[in-house]
């Protein structure tokens, strides 16, 4: 039988400034441990560590700019675009421009804080 997922959970962001997680699929609030979808925003100037998690993460990004870092140098992922981060590649995640951004990340397996494995 499908499951509702009535309301997502807000989870804790890590970075500079506050950011919202909203998530709607994954182990914090459906108990899903092979994926997580998440609803995120983000303000001007949010950066968050690097890491180089255990899991593939695709983001779609709705509105604003999301900048990607990574080994090899970075892009910007605008709205109407997406990224895909392999697992074991390291990557972070910031929004530079004014009016930050808004974007939904879904991690393979689900995102959590044993296998995201960020820098201190």
């Amino acid at each position: 039988m499908p499951k509702l997922i009535a309301r997502p959970t807000r989870v804790q962001a890590a970075g500079n400034k506050p950011k919202l997680i909203d998530e709607y699929i994954g182990r914090v609030n459906s108990q899903t441990s092979s994926a997580s979808v998440a609803h995120m925003r983000s303000p001007q100037g949010w950066t968050e560590p690097g890491q180089r998690p255990e899991f593939d993460e695709f983001t779609i990004v709705l509105k604003g700019m999301v900048r990607v870092e990574h080994e090899k140098g970075s892009m910007d992922v605008s709205a109407g675009q997406a990224v895909i981060a392999q697992a074991g590649e390291w990557i972070r995640y910031s929004t530079p421009n004014e009016g930050g951004a808004e974007y939904i990340a879904v991690c393979l397996p689900a995102f959590s804080m044993e296998t995201v494995h960020r820098d201190e």
